[in-house]
């Protein structure tokens, strides 16, 4: 046969309907306390900081019969001072109420727990975000080429700026690096060298560097490479670093970079495709990456992604009306930051070739008036008008009726409709919300909201 054993209350208290102890009863774990001298005060003063919430929960017990669970901070006489869950309730027979109270400073020690344990992933991830992004940075902006190259099939995983400049050439230049053959990429004669190296490197973790020669002008490289770790694979990580001077193709130069870079909104120069010909140091931090040198004939489809406000959109406006002017959309950075803009652009030809200049402008800053907002001030408006034509403290009252309705629709708006967290942000009882609902006549009642 089984016995159900319910758990004991810590703390219990018989009180009157004012709320004044009569009796107290502690459990054997608080057996050492002395409460006699609580019998006779108000169950509000022998509690830490939570004389409100007691106050409260005897009017909803008063109300309704029994109180919801509350945490409230109760203080002992010797000094003690635990969180405990309390609730009330409102006793048949005999005139008075009755409190029970847990003791849950465990709970409260693991909620501490919990938090810190948060707190500290949130901040780890936020250095490993930092340290990806200035490994990227450094990497990208490198003068050597840089490549990763997964073990088994050797495909390239992801390639910097000047990899895809070196390997790519001018006619491949607008393809992208990734998930190609790593030795497809190196010219056929010194393709057994590579891989040979490789495999040194797969079973030693290292070995000597060696030279190659790269596109159609066959400039010299030296190749070396290292062993890491891929989500979970085992990758190579390639570095190659020009023997003598290896000169870089200039992107297009009809724009003066000096110039660009004085115009304080983020200005970028784009092709019929949308690919990024030109950008100021303005359009990098507005996408987040490390320099506007690294953002060259790379779509601005990659950043500028909301639907019905992209970058096909606005070149084919550009393209049908010759211009586009202040179309607001947002643009995602690289770390994720999501900024609201307005584009203004126009085309140009350069040569046989069409551009595309477009002026991007940061508005995440400026307040935007809301509705309400609209109707509180066209009210106060109006109230303004009848200055001079009734008596000040009639004009008070209205003035504070219209503001305080609305806050009161505000805050039924935050809360979807439930009249208890709409008080709880208002600060009120539910009384005293309901009875500026039926004064204002917004207590049009949705049951789903309302508490039992």
């Amino acid at each position: 046969m089984s016995v159900f054993s319910a758990p004991q209350p810590d703390v219990t208290l018989l009180l009157d309907m004012d709320g004044v102890i009569r009796e107290a009863t502690l459990s054997r774990f608080l057996a050492r306390e002395n409460i006699d001298g609580w019998v006779g005060l108000p169950w509000s003063d022998v509690v830490g900081t939570s004389g409100e919430k007691i106050l409260q929960m005897m009017q909803d017990t008063r109300r309704t019969g029994i109180s919801a669970f509350r945490q409230i901070t109760q203080r002992f006489p010797s000094g003690l001072e635990l969180p405990m869950e309390f609730t009330a309730v409102l006793l048949g027979g005999r005139a008075g109420m009755l409190a029970v109270g847990k003791n849950i400073q465990a709970v409260a020690e693991l909620q501490a727990r919990l938090i810190s344990a948060q707190q500290t992933i949130e901040r780890d991830y936020w250095k490993l975000r930092e340290i990806e992004t200035r490994y990227r940075l450094v990497i990208e902006d490198a003068r050597d080429a840089v490549l990763m190259v997964k073990v088994e099939d050797l495909k390239i995983v992801e390639a910097n700026r000047t990899a895809s400049t070196v390997l790519s050439g001018a006619g491949r230049r607008k393809e992208s690096l990734v998930d190609r053959d790593f030795l497809q990429e190196i010219a056929s004669r010194e393709r057994e060298t590579v891989e040979l190296m490789l495999r040194r490197v797969r079973d030693l973790g290292k070995a000597p560097s060696i030279v190659i020669h790269l596109g159609e002008a066959a400039v010299p490289w030296t190749l070396r490479g290292s062993l890491m770790t891929h989500e979970s694979m085992p990758a190579y990580l390639l570095q190659m670093t020009p023997i003598g001077t290896v000169t870089k193709a200039e992107p297009d130069s009809d724009t003066s970079a000096s110039c660009l870079d004085r115009i304080p909104d983020a200005v970028t120069i784009l092709d019929e495709n949308g690919a990024i010909k030109r950008a100021n140091s303005a359009f990098a931090d507005l996408v987040e990456v490390g320099s506007a040198e690294s953002v060259v004939d790379k779509s601005l489809g990659r950043w500028l992604l909301r639907p019905g406000a992209d970058v096909s959109v606005v070149i084919s406006n550009i393209q049908r009306h010759g211009m586009v002017r202040l179309l607001s959309t947002s643009i995602q950075g690289e770390l994720g930051t999501e900024t609201e803009i307005e584009i203004s652009g126009s085309g140009y030809q350069q040569g046989t070739e069409t551009r595309i200049v477009l002026i991007l402008r940061n508005v995440s800053r400026r307040l935007s008036p809301t509705f309400e907002s609209d109707d509180l001030r066209s009210a106060l408006a109006a109230m303004t008008e009848t200055v001079g034509k009734t008596p000040l403290r009639k004009l008070v009252k209205r003035t504070v009726e219209v503001v305080e309705q609305h806050y009161v629709r505000a805050a039924l708006q935050l809360a979807e409709g439930n009249r208890t967290t709409a008080s709880e942000i208002l600060g009120l009882s539910r009384q005293s919300l309901y009875a500026k609902l039926d004064r204002y006549n917004l207590s049009e009642r949705d049951p789903d909201s309302e508490e039992a």
